[in-house]
């Protein structure tokens, strides 16, 4: 059996506590896309820890935790990631790293940050973590994959070729010191030594797990917006945030995923520029901020205040779609207690118009929020196990987003740790 667990819109939904929970009936959690841009934040009875390449099973020693193909590796921020867990008290994870992962490079982050320099005002908001520049190079075929740390003559060979294109862009477009071989080749070895222990044939790895009948969880990294066919082009990541890229990007055949549960906040929140339909300001937007997530809505990787807004059901609607949804994880429901009403946007307004279905971006950016506005239940719901226990006012605002959602809402979150959940 193999499920996806992906998220809904900007990301930052809660899909690490909902991966840590279902690792627990897991043998294998499988990181398929993204890199170390994002954070996945869990608390646990270790602490709370955020995790920014580590899959989310790593709390869970029946598990083995892979990183995929699809993957941008950043070998440093791996093995520090393991060390820092370890050093807290959790047992050493069992983490397994494929063969054909690309490995994320110390100039892929220079020149991140170089291009949002250039960029100046226009910049994307990036976090600065290589990513962009990364998937640039996968894709123009001057990357290297995990296997070729191993290959000293080809290693030397493919660093003077690459290094020929990227010194000629530091010294022309960005005018910035260039790029030494020998002290990038030095590097690479460092890095073979630091991976060589986790390194596997990930596809015999995976086709055998499936053949076996292992439970497998694919855990997708930021939200459906942020994809870069699909998402708030061009404000998006660089690798597909979709249940379907996990196919392709921890390498199982389409078919066996089964199901998908996409992880939806129980209001909206997002990192970086671009449209946000049912965003808030001033007090309003401070307020809900300081409550939200598990210490205050603050970016797990850069910890820059996320810009808030109340729930979009059409942007969550839209995510569900394309990420194939068969169930939904209703995330920080706690978080609204303190509301004597809960504003919900559920259409958008472009030149008079009103629309249920998300649009592209030139016309989002025109859209104004339609709210319609719920009764809060003014309590804290902490503790709680048992749906039917939850405040009236709380289970008609859950069976009001089912039903804007048009998918079934079968978890609920309703605190930050492993057990405030509440099964449907």
């Amino acid at each position: 059996m193999v499920k996806a667990v992906v998220g809904a819109c900007w990301g930052d939904e809660g899909k690490g506590k909902i991966t840590d929970m279902l690792a627990a009936d897991a043998d294998i959690v499988v990181r398929f896309q993204g890199g170390a841009n994002a954070g996945h934040t869990i608390v646990n009875d270790y602490g709370k820890f955020a995790l920014h390449l580590l899959p989310s099973g790593s709390f869970n020693q029946n598990v083995t935790n892979m990183i995929g193909n699809g993957v941008a590796l950043d070998i440093e921020q791996l093995v520090n990631e393991i060390e820092e867990v370890v050093s807290k008290g959790v047992p050493r994870p069992n983490i397994v790293v494929s063969e054909r992962a690309q490995v994320l490079m110390p100039y892929h982050r220079l020149f991140d940050t170089y291009e949002e320099e250039r960029l100046s005002d226009r910049q994307f908001g990036s976090t600065k973590s290589g990513i962009a520049p990364f998937f640039s190079d996968k894709f123009a075929k001057i990357g290297f994959q995990v296997w070729e740390l191993f290959e000293e003559d080809r290693l030397k060979e493919k660093i003077k070729n690459v290094l020929e294109v990227k010194n000629l862009m530091l010294e022309h477009v960005y005018h910035k010191p260039l790029l030494d071989a020998d002290e990038l080749y030095a590097t690479c070895k460092r890095y073979a030594e630091m991976i060589k222990p986790y390194v596997i044939d990930s596809v015999k790895f995976m086709h055998e797990a499936v053949k076996e009948g292992k439970t497998i969880l694919l855990e997708g990294q930021l939200g459906s917006l942020k994809d870069p066919d699909f998402g708030i082009y061009p404000m998006t990541t660089s690798s597909s945030t979709l249940a379907g890229y996990g196919a392709i990007g921890a390498g199982v055949p389409p078919y066996e995923i089964k199901e998908i549960i996409t992880v939806v906040k129980a209001y909206s929140s997002a990192v970086g520029a671009g449209a946000f339909v049912s965003e808030i300001f001033g007090e309003e937007a401070d307020e809900l901020r300081r409550r939200g997530g598990d210490g205050g809505e603050y970016g797990a990787t850069t910890g820059r205040p996320r810009r808030m807004g109340w729930f979009d059901c059409v942007a969550s609607r839209y995510g569900c779609r394309v990420q194939g949804t068969t169930a939904v994880a209703f995330t920080v429901l706690d978080v609204l207690g303190y509301l004597d009403e809960i504003p919900v946007c559920v259409g958008y307004e472009i030149d008079g118009e009103v629309i249920r279905d998300f649009p592209t971006t030139g016309k989002l950016e025109k859209a104004k929020p339609v709210l319609k506005v719920l009764p809060g239940w003014k309590s804290d719901i902490r503790g709680i196990t048992k749906y039917e226990d939850l405040p009236e006012n709380c289970r008609n605002y859950i069976e009001f987003i089912e039903k804007e959602l048009e998918v079934p809402i079968k978890i609920v979150s309703n605190g930050p740790a492993r057990g405030d959940i509440i099964m449907r």
